[in-house]
């Protein structure tokens, strides 16, 4: 079982590091040869492939609201650039290279970032919220992911939590991208916007769909590490079924192994080892709709 010991570093090993992944990002992204998708289109695509959407505001211990509100503003400007993105077949989505840097001058407000298993205040906080949606939504299409950087720390307890542990990816301009591939033969198309309560959004695509996904955990456990943290663990599949709903493949996806951040409730007996198997999905907060559903367009 990995080992997620944390290593402490200075401030200025951490300063020259992600000067250091931030250049060599830079480079990637004109010289890996990949082909980025950066064109975006009002006129969306006919066929909604998946979609999904997480509440705007949480109640989160030791955080002031004022943190999340302000998460809000900055998910609007990050919208904004995302909305209606193209991708073709053959080409690359990149989280940040559409996005760019969040900086006070376009607009970005301090909101709340995760840093080291704390949370703190940092320009464009928040947009983490839209990376776990997208990353949740390709999940369930045939679009490949090719970038995704998993949580290192758990944060906040399990409460009022629909989908599997671990089934978001964390970001960090802009040497923790999220990075998806399109291989197939249609051309997709991302929506995301935000309604008064909910960040909302989609995946659309020119061809109508011949596959669905559903997203579920295997061999969750908590263990108690010999440095004194507990450590949860778990595995990520999906079933793939067509369109009679007989399943046609069980596909790995990733694994988790995140530090916890608050106190796991102890069964009597059993410090060492807490968790165990969930063969079940749990519960989406919206359901998919049929794949080759046809939806009146929504003005932007």
């Amino acid at each position: 079982m990995e080992s997620l010991k944390p290593i402490k570093r200075s401030r200025l090993r951490i300063f020259l590091g992600k000067r250091y992944y931030r250049l060599r990002r830079y480079l990637e992204w004109h010289l890996d040869g990949k082909t980025y998708a950066l064109r975006r289109e009002s006129q969306q695509l006919p066929y909604l492939a998946f979609t999904h959407r997480t509440p705007l505001l949480r109640q989160l211990k030791d955080v002031d609201m004022w943190m999340q509100y302000n998460k809000i503003h900055n998910l609007k400007i990050a919208a904004s650039r995302l909305n209606g993105i193209i991708v073709r077949p053959g080409e690359t989505f990149s989280y940040w290279r559409i996005i760019g840097k969040p900086t006070r001058r376009k607009g970005y407000l301090d909101g709340m970032v995760l840093s080291y298993g704390r949370v703190i205040s940092g320009v464009g906080g928040g947009l983490c919220q839209m990376s776990n949606l997208i990353y949740w939504m390709t999940l369930h299409t045939p679009l490949t992911v090719t970038e995704r950087h998993r949580h290192s720390y758990d944060v906040f307890p399990d409460a009022g939590r629909t989908q599997p542990f671990g089934s978001g990816a964390t970001c960090a301009y802009n040497y923790l991208d999220l990075q998806i591939r399109n291989d197939t033969n249609s051309t997709y198309q991302l929506i995301v916007y935000l309604t008064d309560t909910h960040l909302v959004g989609e995946w659309r695509s020119e061809l109508p769909q011949t596959r669905t996904y559903e997203v579920y955990e295997r061999d969750h456990l908590i263990t108690c590490e010999y440095w004194g943290a507990y450590v949860r663990h778990n595995t990520i599949y999906r079933r793939v079924y067509n369109l009679d709903h007989e399943l046609i493949d069980d596909e790995y996806i990733t694994e988790n192994h995140a530090i916890m951040m608050y106190e796991p409730l102890l069964q009597e007996g059993r410090p060492e080892q807490l968790g165990h198997a969930k063969e079940e999905s749990r519960q989406q907060d919206q359901p998919l709709r049929h794949p080759q559903q046809k939806r009146q367009q929504k003005p932007n």
